[in-house]
Formats: C-alpha cells, sequence, structure tokens
C-alpha cells in the first residue's frame, strides 16, 4: 500500500475514533448523572473521573509507548478494548446500579458510605475506558511521527484538526440521530461497532513495520523548557474550560438549555479547535521561533476570549430575529438548529480557533528540542489536568462568586499572563513586552463597560423572541453551580423567577389584584392530593420553584414535615423575594430545604412519604426529562407509604399529544391507579397511588381555616371546583393514550428529551386530553368513578374553557327559563329561538340545527338536575310534546336521555335517530358519538365496535376523528 494511501487511512481513522470519544463521553456522562443525579458536584465528579482517566491515559502511554516496538499495534488494541467494553456498558450499568440502589444503598446508615460507594461504582465504570480513550491521541501521534518522519508538527496539527473534527461531528450525530434512534444502549454499540472496525483497521496496517523512535538532538535544558510547556498546557487547559463552562452558560440563556443546545454549544466549541489545528498544520514546522509564536497565540486568545462579550451582548437581537422570522415548522426547526449553531461558532470560533493551534505547537516544539515522543502524552496529560481544574474553578468558585463576566475574565487572564510568561522567554524587544502587558487591561475594561441587562438576560428571548422585555423592575440575579437563577417584576406586582431564562412560577404579589395563572397550579398540586388523603404526615416536594407549593402543603395542620429538594441553591434564596406569599416554605419548623439531586436524594433515604410532589421545570430542559421516566416511577413507588400518593405536574404547553402519553405511559407502567386532573386547560396534575385506587378528594381541607384561604385565593371555594378538573382514570383514559404513536419515557431510550425541545419551537399544543372535558357530551361525567360528579350552581367562576362553558350554559338556561339578569340575552340565543317559533320551524333544517346548539352548550356543562327543566321537561318550547314532528321528537328524546345520563336510553334514542333517514349529517355524527358514550358506560365495548362498523363509513369519510370520539372508541 501507498504510503500516502496508508497515513490517510490513518487519519480518516482518526475522525472515527474523534466521533466515537465523543459519543462515549456524552452516553458514559449521561448514564453516571442518572446514578448520581445532576446537581453540580455530581457533574464536577463525572468531568473529574473522565478527564482524570484521560490524563491517566495520556501519562501511562509516554511511560509505556516508546518501548513498544509497534506503537500502532498497540493503538488498535486500545480501539479494540474500547469498543468491546462499549459494548458491555449497559448491562454492566444496571447490574451495578440495580445491585446498589436495590441492596446496599438502603442499608447504609451514613450518607458518607453511601457517597463512597456510588463515587467508587462511578470510577469503576468509567475509569478504565476513559483511560484507554486518553492513550489513543499519543499513541497514535506517535507511530505517525515514526512511520511518516519528516513532519512532526504537521502531522500532530493533523491529527489533533482528525480527532477533533469527529468528535464535533460525533455531539451532533448522537444528539441529532442517535439516540432517538437507538436509545442510549443502542448508541454505545454503534460507537463500540465503529471501534472494533477502527481497530481492525488499524490493526491491519501495523503489519507495516514500523521503524524505532527516531533519537533526537539531546535537549540543552532538559528540565526547563518541558517543565515550562507542561505548564503552559496545564493554564491554556484550565482557561479554555474555564471558557468552556463560561460560554455553555451565557448561551443556555441565548438558545436555550436543552440536550441539543447543550450538543450544539460543544459542537461549535470543539470545532474551532480542529479548525485551529488545521490552520497551523502547514506551518508549524517551518515556524522559526516556535515559543514566540505560541507566546501571541496565547496572547491573543486570551483577548479573543473576552472580547466575545460585546458579542455576546448582541447575541440576543439576533436570536430574537430569528425567532421572529422564522416559521414553527420542521423546516423552521432546522434552520433554528444551524442558526443556533451560527451563534455559537460566532461567539466562540475566535478564540477556540487559536485554542486548536496550542497543543501541537507546545508538542512540536518539545519534539523539536529533542525531548522526544514522551512528551506528547506528558503535554497531552497536563492539558488533561488542566481541563479538571478549569472546570472545578469555574462551576464551584468562578460562576456562584464572581459571576459569568468575572469567570470569563478570570479565563482571559490566565491566557494572557501565560503569554506573557512565553514572551519573556523568548528575545522579544522592550516594547513588544509592554504591549504584551498592556494586553492585561483589556479584561478589566470589558467587564466595566459591557454592560448584560438581567431583563435581558432572563427575557427567554430563545422562546419569546423578544430580547428587551418591559420590566418593573429586577428583583434577583445570581449565575448559580447549575443554571442562572432570576426574578423579574412584570406589570407592576407578578413576580417571576426565571431559570435560564425559561419562567418556571408567577405569582401575583398583589393581594387585591386577581393572581397570576401559574398559582392555581402551584396551589392545587399540594392542596388536592391532601383533599384526597388528609390523613398526610409527610410530604416530598421535587422542586422548590417559588416555594408556593410548598407554601401551601403546610397550611394542613396535620402535616408533620414538608421536605422540599431543590438542585439550585439560588432558587431558593431568590424565591424569598416572593414574601409573606411563600413564607412558611422559609419560616415554618416543619419545612426541610435540601440543596440536591432528587434521585439522589431519594437514593441516599430509606423514608417513605405520604405523598410525593414531582413538580420540576419543563422536560426540555436538560436533564429534567428523567424526572418524567419510567425508571424514575419505579424508583420513586418505593418511597411512597403504604397508600402514598405521587403527585406529577404536567404541562401542555409548547408540548404535543405523543410527549403528554410518553410520560403517561410511564407512569402507568408502575402504577394499578392514575388520576388526571385538568388544573387550568395547559396544566395537568397526574395523581398515582401507591396501591389501589387513587381517592376522591374530601372536604375536610376546606373546613381548614388557612388551606381554605389559600384556595379561595385561586378560585377554589367548593368541592365541586375540583371535581369539576377531572379528566379521567386510567380506566377510562388508559387505551386513548395506549394507542398514541410513542413509547414510555425512558432514561436509556429518552424519547422525552430527544423531542421536547422541537415542540417548544413548534409552540405546539397537547390539548387532546383537555378537550374531552370541553366535549358536547357529559363523557368526563358519565365515565368518571363514583364520588367525582359535580354540580354547576356550586362552582367558583373563574377563567379556563370548561367554566367558561358552564357559565354560558347557566346564562342560557336562565334565560330560556326566564330567570337571567335584564339586559342582553346570551350570545345567539335570539338567533336560535327565533328558528324554534312554532312547531312546523321546529321540523325544518333550520329547527334542527338550531336546537341541537341548544343541546350543544347546555347537555355536558350543565349536571343531570339542572337540565331537567330545559331537555326533560322542555317548558321553554312553544311546541307542546305531542305535536313535535317525527324528526324533531327523535332529536328531543335523545336530548332527554343525555340530559338524564340514563345510558340505556341514550342507546335506544340514538339508534333511533341513527336508523331514521335523512337529518343533518352532524347530528347524526353526535347521535353516534352518544350511542358510544352509552355503550362505553354499559361496558359493552362490543357494542360500541358494532355500531362504528355500521355508521362510520358513512359519516366519517374523509374526516379526521376529535379527540372525544377517538376516547370512545379505545375499547379494550
Amino acid at each position: 500500500m501507498p504510503w500516502q494511501t496508508s497515513r490517510s487511512l490513518l487519519f480518516a481513522a482518526f475522525v472515527l475514533s474523534g466521533l466515537t470519544g465523543l459519543i462515549y463521553e456524552s452516553m458514559w456522562t449521561h448514564y453516571l448523572k442518572l446514578y448520581l443525579g445532576h446537581a453540580a458536584f455530581a457533574q464536577s465528579l463525572v468531568l473529574a473521573i473522565f478527564m482524570g482517566g484521560m490524563a491517566l491515559g495520556g501519562w501511562l502511554s509516554s511511560v509505556f509507548g516508546p518501548r513498544f516496538h509497534n506503537l500502532l499495534r498497540a493503538y488498535a488494541v486500545a480501539e479494540a478494548l474500547i469498543g468491546l467494553y462499549a459494548l458491555a456498558f449497559h448491562p454492566l450499568f444496571q447490574a451495578l446500579e440495580s445491585w446498589s440502589t436495590g441492596s446496599v444503598i438502603p442499608a447504609l446508615a451514613s450518607p458518607a458510605a453511601v457517597d463512597l460507594l456510588q463515587w467508587g461504582i462511578a470510577l469503576l465504570l468509567l475509569l478504565p475506558p476513559s483511560v484507554l480513550l486518553g492513550a489513543t491521541f499519543p499513541l497514535m501521534s506517535a507511530a505517525v511521527i515514526r512511520r511518516f518522519p519528516g513532519s512532526d508538527g504537521g502531522h500532530l496539527a493533523m491529527l489533533y484538526f482528525s480527532n477533533s473534527i469527529g468528535a464535533a461531528a460525533g455531539a451532533l450525530v448522537a444528539s441529532f440521530v442517535l439516540i432517538d434512534w437507538l436509545g442510549l444502549p443502542g448508541t454505545l454499540a454503534f460507537a463500540g461497532a465503529i471501534n472494533l472496525g477502527v481497530a481492525t483497521l488499524t490493526g491491519l496496517l501495523s503489519r507495516q513495520s514500523e521503524p524505532p523512535s527516531a533519537a533526537g538532538p539531546a535537549p540543552e535544558d532538559p528540565r526547563q523548557l518541558p517543565l515550562l510547556f507542561f505548564v503552559a498546557a496545564f493554564v491554556t487547559g484550565a482557561a479554555s474550560f474555564i471558557y468552556e463552562v463560561s460560554w455553555i452558560r451565557m448561551l443556555s440563556l441565548v438558545l436555550g438549555s436543552s440536550f441539543h443546545a447543550f450538543e450544539l454549544m460543544l459542537s461549535a466549541f470543539i470545532t474551532g479547535l480542529a479548525l485551529g489545528a488545521l490552520a497551523i498544520r502547514r506551518r508549524i514546522d517551518s515556524i522559526a521561533d516556535p515559543l514566540r509564536a505560541a507566546a501571541w497565540i496565547q496572547l491573543a486568545m486570551g483577548l479573543m476570549a473576552v472580547l466575545t462579550l460585546p458579542v455576546y451582548a448582541q447575541s440576543f437581537d439576533w436570536m430574537a430575529a430569528l425567532v421572529k422570522s422564522l416559521p414553527k415548522n420542521d423546516a423552521g426547526w432546522t434552520w433554528f438548529n444551524l442558526a443556533s449553531h451560527g451563534i455559537a461558532f460566532a461567539v466562540m470560533l475566535p478564540a477556540t480557533f487559536l485554542a486548536g493551534m496550542t497543543l501541537p505547537l507546545f508538542t512540536h516544539v518539545l519534539l523539536r528540542n529533542g525531548h522526544g515522543e514522551r512528551s506528547i502524552g506528558r503535554v497531552y496529560t497536563a492539558n488533561s489536568i488542566g481541563a479538571i481544574t478549569g472546570v472545578l474553578l469555574a462551576v464551584h468558585v468562578g460562576l456562584p462568586q464572581a459571576g459569568l463576566q468575572l469567570t470569563l475574565a478570570m479565563g482571559a487572564l490566565l491566557d494572557l499572563a501565560l503569554g506573557l510568561l512565553l514572551l519573556r522567554r523568548t528575545a522579544a524587544g522592550r516594547m513588544a513586552w509592554l504591549a504584551a502587558s498592556a494586553m492585561l487591561l483589556v479584561p478589566l475594561v470589558l467587564v466595566r463597560t459591557v454592560q448584560l441587562d438581567p431583563a435581558t438576560l432572563g427575557s427567554g428571548v430563545y422562546r419569546t423572541g423578544d430580547a428587551h422585555p418591559e420590566i418593573s423592575r429586577s428583583i434577583f440575579y445570581r449565575d448559580g453551580k447549575t443554571a442562572t437563577i432570576a426574578v423579574t417584576a412584570y406589570q407592576g406586582s407578578v413576580g417571576v423567577i426565571s431559570t435560564n431564562g425559561k419562567p418556571d412560577a408567577a405569582i401575583e404579589m398583589n393581594p387585591q389584584r386577581p393572581p397570576a395563572p401559574d398559582e392555581i397550579t402551584m396551589v392545587l398540586v399540594a392542596a388536592l392530593p391532601l383533599a384526597m388523603k388528609p390523613d398526610a404526615q409527610q410530604i416530598a416536594n421535587i422542586g422548590f420553584g417559588s416555594g408556593l407549593t410548598t407554601h401551601v402543603a403546610l397550611a394542613s395542620p396535620r402535616v408533620r414535615e414538608v421536605s422540599t429538594i431543590e438542585i439550585e441553591a439560588a432558587v431558593i434564596d431568590a424565591s424569598r423575594a416572593f414574601g409573606p406569599r411563600v413564607a412558611r416554605a422559609y419560616e415554618d419548623p416543619r419545612s426541610k430545604i435540601y440543596v440536591e439531586d432528587a434521585k439522589s436524594w431519594f437514593a441516599r433515604r430509606p423514608q417513605r412519604y405520604d405523598i410525593i410532589v414531582s413538580e420540576p421545570s419543563n422536560p426540555w430542559v436538560s436533564g429534567v426529562a428523567s424526572l418524567f421516566s419510567d425508571e424514575f416511577y419505579r424508583r420513586i413507588k418505593r418511597h411512597l407509604a403504604p397508600g402514598g400518593l405521587l403527585v406529577q405536574w404536567l404541562h401542555l404547553y409548547e408540548f404535543d399529544t405523543r410527549l403528554a402519553a410518553s410520560v403517561i405511559k410511564a407512569m402507568a407502567a408502575n402504577f394499578d391507579d392514575y388520576v388526571v386532573y385538568n388544573l387550568d386547560d395547559v396544566n395537568l396534575m397526574l395523581i398515582a397511588a401507591e396501591s389501589g385506587r387513587v381517592p376522591t378528594p374530601g372536604p375536610q381541607m376546606l373546613q381548614e381555616p388557612l388551606m381554605r384561604a389559600e384556595l379561595a385565593r385561586v378560585g377554589v371555594r367548593t368541592l365541586d371546583d375540583l371535581r369539576l378538573r377531572w379528566l379521567g382514570s386510567g380506566a377510562e383514559l388508559g387505551q386513548l393514550v395506549d394507542r398514541v404513536d410513542a413509547p414510555a419515557n425512558s432514561d436509556y431510550q429518552p424519547y422525552l428529551e430527544q423531542h421536547a425541545p422541537k415542540a417548544r419551537f413548534l409552540r405546539s399544543k397537547a390539548l387532546d386530553l383537555p378537550s374531552v372535558s370541553w366535549s358536547t357530551l357529559p363523557i368526563v361525567e358519565m365515565l368518571a368513578r363514583e364520588g367525582n360528579a359535580w354540580t354547576a350552581s356550586a362552582l367558583t367562576p373563574g377563567p379556563g374553557a370548561r367554566l367558561t362553558q358552564v357559565t354560558q350554559a347557566l346564562a342560557i338556561r336562565a334565560a330560556l327559563l326566564g330567570q337571567g339578569a335584564p339586559g342582553a340575552p346570551p350570545q345567539g340565543l335570539q338567533d336560535n329561538l327565533s328558528h324554534l317559533g312554532d312547531c312546523q320551524a321546529l321540523g325544518s333544517a333550520a329547527g334542527e340545527g338550531a336546537l341541537h346548539e341548544l343541546a350543544m352548550a347546555t347537555l355536558a356543562p350543565l349536571d343531570a338536575s339542572a337540565l331537567v327543566p330545559l331537555w326533560r321537561e322542555l317548558v321553554w318550547l312553544p311546541c307542546p310534546r305531542g305535536s313535535w314532528p317525527a324528526a324533531a321528537g327523535r332529536q328531543l328524546a335523545l336530548y332527554a336521555a343525555v340530559a338524564a345520563r340514563d345510558s340505556a336510553a341514550m342507546a335506544q334514542a340514538a339508534e333511533a335517530l341513527l336508523a331514521a333517514p335523512g337529518g343533518s349529517p352532524a347530528v347524526r355524527r353526535w347521535a353516534l358519538s352518544a350511542a358510544l358514550l352509552a355503550q362505553r358506560a354499559q361496558g359493552r365495548p362490543g357494542a360500541v365496535k358494532t355500531l362504528w362498523r355500521q355508521h362510520a363509513p358513512d359519516l366519517y369519510r374523509d374526516i379526521a376523528l376529535p379527540t372525544d370520539l377517538r376516547l370512545l372508541l379505545a375499547t379494550p
């Protein structure tokens, strides 16, 4: 094989190696975060093990590599072992995770012992492959230099480019293709197969003889120069990862904090490194003074990094224009991601381009000065250790203590100081030294002059398209360890707490004004389960948010303790701004607040809870989807006391039906019974029972003064106000959900994490389930379990589609019965009555339509007792009962049966109407739905299928089926 072909194949193999390496980094950290949690310390631990293993692998290759006679063969063996480990990782992880969480952790009394066990398992899982990955670059680099001497620097740069560009591609391929297609285990297997292919190829190429390591000239300074460049590699690694952490946090406020957005940022960062290595490839061997070149590159990198601040400030306006201009469809989603990638490049590319030149150049200087191929692994090791240090400094010191701008400036000062140190070792003149020294002022000046408006930073521009929202004032802003938290006042007195620009909760602080829409959700997720289980004493609440849910739960005097678990400490500090509205969360001694990842927190504690409330952020946020997964529900069930309840909040805005079904399927797979409540048309509450059936709400909580006041604030004053929000249980909704083409969300098949960001961009709404309660048939009422019937006259007026229906129906009833208030009748009523003036009009097509419109507006929203005078006695109808035309009589008989909620009479009347010729298609379709409901209510699924086969071909040809009809057809 010609040597040029052989070398090209090695570069191609190293592209594939880089691709799999980034896939592994993403997948393995994903797995271990599932085990350790997503808290800042856990993320840092995972990265420390991964980068520490890489550093160890680089060091081992520097020690043992020169002893190998065939480095390419050693590289092939390393690739093969990586591939085999990838194939074995998933079952190994499951076995260790199941053993530790199921048997060992519950038996450990000490939290420190639990930590040591989890860290030990993380080390066991991640260290071996990380060491192998860390050895690949030094082994391949030294092998290529041995086999193709004469352009050592160019080869190093080309290998660095090949590996990095493969890694950049790996981030995108894994995020946008492989995980959705294959899941985490399949993605690992796919990458493992590639590694085995790379091992086979390089193994075949290793048959060609490899010359021994060339002995370079004896170094004049055997210690000083290597030490200088090892320090340089360490410092530039630390600075680069300080930049990466800072930029990713900064861009999360612009691009969003989804998993896809993170991978786009990571890809942009690594691509910049790759392009820098490619750019220096042809020049590196001819640089007359590489030390001086390295110095000026470091100085320029520090400047470029801090100069990203004004570029970043402009990126909010770019994103605003993007969100406003792109269509909300599949093509728009593609362009949104491409443009997001472009914004990440605009911020990161100048500095990362220069950073990509540094390691090849540092290593080349040492090789050129006779320090041998050992220097490759040692430089790599120093850089990896620097990366660990940079991450730890940024996450645990810089961001929480200094904020984003100063943390970025800290990295820039490191690079500038390193550039000055290197420049001092050259023969640079006084003017050059003074000019370089003056650069140290630039980060300090820019931090002071570039003002980042908190309102803009917290605008959530990637959702709203508004980079400069009108706010009353900024109350709180802090860059926490895991997210940036802000509290902002809108419209004078509405406080909103946001995480990375996404509003998580809003509270109206003025008690004289109506509550903010979010308040009904936060109040009911605490109050409703307590109405079902008034004897609950121990409550755990996942997600602090504004603190209102915890505050409301503590309104019950029977509750002994509420444990609230929040992953970001800044959220707890920020929500103090809501003052008296959430005071019990902070001041009540029964309130216990823990800053930790929820999964880890529960794993450490054997205690069981009467109620567990899961109210995290939206599942499109990276890491949150694992709190809506099959595995999470399986684990959390172990922490429910006998008869305990799990309460899961689920939003429907920026969501779709398949995503909602994915969550419900995951819950249904682990609980025998669950119920669904519609809180406010765009928020659901799922409640599952540890065993047995979920109880119906009782009146006891309405007799407790504090709880009664909290509920009255959000318009809940009667038990009927709660019953109205009932949508159904698994028995009624399960078959409908099962028919949705979506898998149960899983940690290992993360359907939610993959698809929720797109639904957010499309601004979809998952309204199929709540629309069942807006049906013109009393589906929810007739299929509901005992104890969930409600009375229209007992409801508290308020917002929401169903309450609006009830209010309108009551107004129509009052007007028809002559009980309405003076003034204009309800909209459309007079027009309908004009078509029902006598018996002849009743038999006309216009009369049929008018009668049907009145029935549709009243039959489902009103209860049976309220419907007696309307549709059973028909006291308002001018045409007496014996004079009805035959068609109108069939129509009115069906309305009377539906009004009485008499399923047998409904079935008979509906089938009689369907059997008669003629009539409005709309009325006939509604009659078919009424017949199906009657048969469902009587538990006759066979009759449902028979009716549908008889009438659907005529009535539903080329017509999409509404949700309520699909529910009626979803029989076992």
